[in-house]
């Protein structure tokens, strides 16, 4: 069974950062595309960053210039770097992962931005 285990959420001021990881455990024969999706208190889940297999990072318009995804595949682990955040940027965060062709998702993790 395959489990995906994020944290790094939290409360911080506006312009500050935050840094998101999300392991992946159990039974791995390949990883697929990987991501971070977030949703905001009466909105739909929507994507963040994505990465796939081969590394090439792709981002919502939002968060260009300010998020960075990045993979390690020795630890099967995706990363969120979070700079210069915004309240607009308060959220659940929830990682997402195609492993083996299946679909996984994590339990989430809060991050709260103050003005």
């Amino acid at each position: 069974q395959v489990q995906l285990v994020e944290s790094g959420g939290g409360l911080v001021q506006g312009g500050g950062s935050l840094r998101l990881s999300c392991a992946a455990s159990g039974s791995i024969r390949s990883f697929n595309s990987m991501g971070w999706y977030r949703q905001a208190p009466g909105k739909q889940r929507g994507l963040v960053a994505i990465i796939t297999s081969g590394g090439t990072p792709n981002y919502v318009d939002s968060v260009k210039g300010r998020f960075t995804i990045s993979r390690d595949n020795a630890k099967n682990t995706v990363y969120l770097q979070m700079n210069s955040l915004k309240p607009e940027d308060t959220a659940v965060y929830y990682c997402h992962s195609v492993i083996d062709y299946v679909s996984y998702w994590g339990q989430g993790t809060q991050v709260t931005v103050s003005s």
